[in-house]
């Protein structure tokens, strides 16, 4: 988010946190929404803070774009663990002013970006394909099943912020005129799938697809570089994340802004504890990709992956919260 953004979400914070917070921590509704990691997050925020603080918390199926209306327009939930904002950064911006909701952590992972992938073999086998210029000159190399004629391209599930993205570039690349099909998946589960299938079998793929992820670092896949400078950030933010854009620009993707975002009433209404816990929790990228890995290798759900991580990575989430709630974590977990 841009310094402006930053600046009203910590006025905002400072401001919420000095208004007579209770000191105790009652219901909150938390977003667990439909990827792995922001899975995994929420079900670890759902754990310190019902057993640190003393919340009782529900979590609320949720993606990108109906996670963001909702908490905009009714106040539900009261948090977004993993919040992707650049598809939300307009309407995110007017709340923030507002002070109706508000950025707890703009890093709450290290290490996190998004893009266009393929893997590491097509680039092995195929030198010549340096960026993502390279790459749709060559749509031979990525049949579709419905049309071999034509080269796939696996964009982002419905509902997610970067469907938008990736088809306004997909436009404004003239992918289409050069060969190529936009695919949707249909859901997380059919993204990755599209993309073990591919490679299970040794086939070239091209798509979207963010990193950390334990899919990124098993399958061995590669950001590619799009071999074009970012847009204006005005462009980006007006055009290419909006489902009207009459004529989106050539661009590489956005640095990845990851937010954790909370309502005004969770300020108010909870432990400032609770709160200032969520300013304090960045996941490195090396625990975050083992745990994602951990989920992958066991078919493991968020719940059973954070009583995982909280077991194993002492190091890593004690210092977010104080000695006693820590405490009261580690013993929840014998």
């Amino acid at each position: 988010m841009n310094k402006f953004v930053k600046g009203i979400a910590v006025a905002g914070l400072a401001t919420a946190m000095s208004q007579g917070a209770v000191a105790a921590c009652g219901d909150v509704t938390i977003a667990e929404m439909n990827w792995a990691s922001a899975e995994f997050m929420a079900n670890v925020d759902k754990i310190i803070l019902e057993e640190g603080y003393g919340c009782s918390v529900e979590l609320i199926p949720g993606a990108t774009l109906t996670t963001f209306a909702s908490m905009d327009t009714k106040g539900v939930p009261d948090i977004a663990p993993e919040l992707w904002t650049q598809a939300v950064e307009v309407p995110l911006l007017a709340a923030l002013a507002a002070g109706s909701l508000h950025s707890m952590n703009p890093k709450p992972i290290m290490g996190a970006g998004e893009g266009w992938v393929v893997p590491g073999y097509t680039l092995a086998n195929h030198p010549e394909l340096k960026t993502v210029l390279d790459i749709i000159e060559r749509p031979d190399l990525f049949p579709s099943k419905e049309d071999p004629s034509k080269g796939a391209f696996v964009g982002c599930p419905a509902g997610w912020g970067c469907q938008q993205v990736n088809a306004n570039l997909f436009r404004a690349f003239d992918m289409e005129a050069k060969g190529w099909v936009l695919v949707d998946p249909g859901s997380a589960a059919g993204l990755d799938g599209a993309m073990a299938k591919a490679v299970n079998r040794g086939d070239d793929y091209f798509g979207y697809y963010w990193s950390p992820t334990a899919m990124m670092g098993k399958l061995n896949m590669s950001m590619v570089d799009f071999g074009v400078p970012f847009t204006e950030m005005e462009h980006w933010t007006n055009c290419i994340t909006q489902a009207e854009c009459a004529d989106p620009k050539q661009s590489a993707w956005s640095a990845s802004e990851i937010n954790t975002i909370v309502t005004d009433s969770f300020m108010k209404n909870n432990d400032p504890k609770a709160a200032a816990y969520f300013g304090k929790r960045v996941f490195p990228a090396s625990a975050m990709g083992a745990m994602l890995v951990y989920m992958g290798d066991n078919q493991a759900g968020g719940e059973d992956a954070a009583i995982e991580f909280l077991m194993n990575h002492e190091d890593v989430w004690t210092p977010w919260v104080g000695v006693q709630a820590a405490n009261l974590i580690k013993k929840s977990l014998n």
